[in-house]
């Protein structure tokens, strides 16, 4: 019989902790440092910009009294309250009483007989010591009686008393042309989802599952758009479909100044995001599954649903949300061919610019995190779900030839390509005409920058310049961040909260992250204040912007490496640094070089994230091709935006070249 021991009787044992080496106090040590650089440069100024959302200005009028002198200048002593003076008239609307942190309502209106050229004087003083009213541009905020003449007082404004509330967003929904935006921004995400999605679609099953000609060009044409600003597809569509466009009667009178034109634009710069996530699950499936489908002699049409579109759905539900989060968060081309439909990002751009309304910019910035967190948190619940569908046993489909099959994903490939291209070939052409559609001669005047309002050849050094810094210091930030996060030992908590500030940049929209950036940064008492405006500024947001998919990059790379590369240098007694230098970067170089280029080419490109944070000196190009066509130098726009192409397609190339020597020397064991 058993020895029946009850072990729930034995006292517990001492708790072992292991001890820490060095190596592990070091790798904790550079963890921190990251988070914290994600925390200053993420956490903090979103929390900004949360409380400025809050901040509500208000206009206390019931801190303000008045005095009114007779003709001869004689006051009776009646003392008259602001607050009963405009229950008594209504002149100020309870709606305007709110107002942003700039804001000023003048007083004339709370006395229906007032005169500026009456002899009457008047008085006015606070009531308490946060009561500030201006008399001309002097501020008065004492509590002491001011007389004024009439001609004087028509110059009295007040100023609004700062508090906390939900002002500012009851104001946002109360007002019809704000609250549309959102309708707006939903509308033409969910369209240009679906038609972006579909054509993607169809574009990736032609290039994985047909033998059809030339598909290493097609995918170079796919990814074009990725090279280019947001605005580009604007400026083009307007030289195409404008009101003096080349084939503007295919619209049928239709306006592209509108939700036409923001779709189509949409469409091509979200087109190479979709076609990449659709085509890696095209890439993937099982022969047998197709084997097995004919062996039951179903249908292609049968097979197409039951065994293609099931192994592409997560693929699929990820490029839908992807492009989902591209169009409700890009401020570019609706900016350029929007017309006058609004939609959330640019109303962030009216209220901050235009209205130099802060607060409200900050509740927009609020509303537009919300879908794109959602989408976000949806993407990432669909993707934790997905299961591996390729076994060890399963055997990589090939496609095999058929002239119909072949011909129409030919035809269809072809159609797409004319459109991505046509639209590049539209913008070079504009930037190289003298006068559209006056003068078609062709000329290099639209490449003198240095003439033209809104930007100059030095807005594109600094866009290099800021493309290099972020390619540079992104990269070691980031590789360093995912390496620490990865092989660091034990520290599981600390490890899942940097996984969750990684995570959280690509759920910000560059236009809220800048906003909050302005709202941190340029506080007087942040001891960080001195890099706002300047080049520094530029690239951490650039780093932080971009930050989530270089993570992903590099922790994808790193997890193909096997822990035991730790465990046979730790039995070597060799440090993690040495390890890290001599195994782990070069194993890991494609990786590397794939952020760096990745970085680069973003923030090349990107418009959002820095249009609120650039200075007369570190002006960019891409925001040099919004100012010129905001000034209606749409040629020069286009001439820039078509260096920013070709200095994007001249970078990925010096890096294919690049990529293709370092990997030679340092990759050779990967043909052994």
């Amino acid at each position: 019989m058993a020895d029946a021991t009850d072990y729930s009787q034995l006292p517990d044992g001492p708790t072992i902790k292991g001890k820490l080496s060095r190596d592990d106090i070091m790798m904790r040590g550079g963890m921190l440092v990251i988070a914290l650089y994600l925390i200053i440069t993420l956490a903090f100024p979103l929390y900004a910009m949360l409380s400025k959302s809050f901040s509500t200005y208000r206009f206390e009028l019931s801190q303000y009294e008045f005095q009114i002198s007779d003709e001869d200048g004689v006051f009776d002593g009646t003392v008259l309250n602001g607050a009963e003076l405009n229950q008594q008239t209504g002149a100020i609307d309870e709606l305007d009483l709110s107002a942003g942190s700039d804001g000023r309502i003048g007083v004339t209106g709370l006395f229906p007989d007032f005169s500026f050229r009456s002899p009457v004087l008047y008085q006015i003083r606070n009531t308490s010591d946060t009561g500030r009213f201006l008399v001309g541009s002097t501020l008065q905020d004492g509590t002491d009686w001011v007389t004024l003449d009439s001609n004087t007082f028509r110059r009295v404004q007040l100023r609004p008393v700062k508090s906390t509330g939900f002002d500012n967003f009851v104001n946002y929904f109360s007002t019809p042309a704000l609250f549309n935006s959102i309708k707006n921004s939903l509308w033409i995400a969910v369209v240009s989802t679906i038609v972006t999605v579909i054509l993607a679609f169809w574009f990736a099953y032609a290039l994985n599952r047909s033998c059809m000609r030339y598909k290493g060009v097609f995918r170079l044409i796919a990814m074009a758009p990725i090279l280019v600003p947001s605005l580009l597809p604007g400026i083009a569509l307007v030289y195409l479909f404008g009101n003096q466009g080349m084939i503007k009667e295919l619209l049928f009178g239709a306006s592209i100044y509108g939700p036409i034109g923001i779709v189509i634009g949409s469409i091509f710069f979200t087109f190479p995001h979709a076609f990449i996530i659709i085509s890696t699950a095209l890439a993937i499936s099982d022969a047998r599954l197709y084997e097995a489908a004919a062996s039951l002699r179903a249908t292609r049409w049968r097979t197409f649903w039951t065994v293609t579109i099931p192994g592409a759905r997560y693929g699929l539900i990820s490029a839908a949300f992807v492009v989902f989060n591209l169009v409700i968060t890009d401020f570019g081309l609706p900016k350029v061919i929007g017309g006058q439909f609004n939609v959330l990002a640019v109303d962030i751009y009216k209220q901050v610019i235009g209205q130099q309304n802060f607060e409200m910019g900050a509740v927009v910035s609020v509303v537009l995190v919300i879908p794109a967190i959602f989408a976000f948190a949806i993407d990432r619940l669909v993707q934790s779900k997905q299961v591996a569908l390729l076994s060890a046993r399963s055997v990589p489909y090939q496609p095999q030839p058929d002239k119909r099959t072949d011909t129409i994903s030919f035809i269809y490939c072809a159609f797409v390509g004319l459109f991505i291209v046509g639209i590049l070939a539209v913008c070079q052409f504009a930037a190289l005409i003298k006068f559209w559609p006056y003068d078609l001669s062709l000329s290099l005047n639209n490449y003198q920058f240095d003439k033209m309002d809104g930007g100059g050849w030095g807005s594109y050094y600094n866009s290099i310049k800021l493309g290099l810094l972020t390619a540079v210091f992104g990269t070691a930030i980031v590789f360093f961040g995912a390496y620490l996060v990865e092989k660091t030992n034990g520290f599981r908590t600390g490890r899942a909260l940097f996984q969750m500030f990684a995570m959280l940049p690509m759920a910000i929209p560059g236009m809220v992250l800048g906003l909050a950036y302005i709202f941190f940064f340029n506080n007087p008492s942040n001891p960080l204040n001195a890099i706002y405006g300047t080049m520094a500024i530029l690239v951490i947001c650039s780093v932080t912007h971009f930050y989530t998919v270089s993570h992903l990059t590099a922790v994808t790379a790193l997890k193909q490496m096997d822990r035991e590369f730790e465990s046979v240098s730790a039995s070597l007694k060799q440090p993690t640094m040495k390890l890290f230098s001599r195994v782990t970067v070069p194993v890991c170089l494609p990786s590397i070089l794939d952020i760096s280029i990745y970085l680069f080419v973003n923030a090349m490109t990107t418009v959002s994230a820095v249009v609120f944070l650039y200075s007369p000196k570190t002006s960019l190009a891409s925001i040099a091709v919004l100012n010129m066509d905001d000034a209606g130098d749409i040629a020069p726009a286009a001439a820039m935006g078509m260096m920013i192409f070709y200095t994007n397609a001249a970078a990925r190339i010096i890096h294919l070249i690049v990529s293709k020597g370092v990997l030679t020397r340092t990759q050779a064991w990967r043909t052994r």
